[in-house]
């Protein structure tokens, strides 16, 4: 495990930390592949899993060094953000700052975001020719709506947090200092469960749950 990405475990509860924050988070393929492992280990271990960021930004997206050399077309992205999309467990996106570009993927995927208010939310893929994430704009349109999202993906749009919060991107909007301990909460039911519970309950929001085969 990389030391820029740090994995803290407390019971049932496991805590992922970006830890580059002098590069705000940037996401290096040494990174995204320890998020990979780490998101796999706490899928099998933990009832709750949260994400955050060390610093004033939750991710900047790509390392710009790496995207030149190839990391925006890597599969680890899909990897990382389909890994957490399945997992059993409750996930909770801890938003410390700013969330950009290909940092999207693993937020979009968790399942609840609370964010503080000096955050903003852009993904400028238009603008410097990328494309996002496969699963990124169906997820994003799932949570705003198609045309908020094409205003992200196609029009460029910057949302800051307490207009993300009215459209749906994110679920909570506090103060810094109370980020952790938010994300906590809402994580306590979920702790307190027995294994197996929390996956229980999320099977029944697949829209093909109870379907015959």
């Amino acid at each position: 495990m990389t030391e820029q990405v740090r994995v803290d475990w407390q019971d049932r509860l496991c805590t992922i930390t970006l830890h580059r924050p002098e590069k705000a988070n940037s996401l290096t393929e040494d990174m995204l592949r320890a998020l990979v492992g780490a998101v796999e280990t706490a899928s099998s271990r933990a009832n709750v899993m949260i994400l955050t960021g060390a610093g004033k930004v939750f991710s900047a997206g790509a390392d710009l060094d790496a995207a030149r050399a190839g990391l925006t077309k890597s599969g680890l992205w899909e990897d990382l953000s389909g890994a957490i999309a399945a997992a059993p467990c409750l996930t909770i996106a801890a938003l410390n700052g700013t969330v950009a570009g290909g940092a999207f993927g693993m937020v979009l995927a968790c399942d609840l975001r609370v964010s503080v208010e000096e955050a903003s939310f852009f993904y400028p893929v238009m603008k410097l020719g990328f494309l996002p994430q496969v699963s990124d704009p169906v997820r994003l349109a799932e949570l705003v709506g198609p045309a908020r999202a094409k205003m992200i993906l196609i029009a460029g749009r910057k949302v800051a947090a307490r207009e993300a919060q009215r459209w749906g991107l994110v679920d909570c909007v506090v103060e810094a200092d109370r980020l952790l301990q938010t994300a906590a909460e809402l994580a306590q039911d979920a702790i307190a469960a027995e294994p197996g519970h929390v996956k229980a309950i999320k099977t029944m929001f697949d829209p093909t749950h109870g379907e015959s085969p």
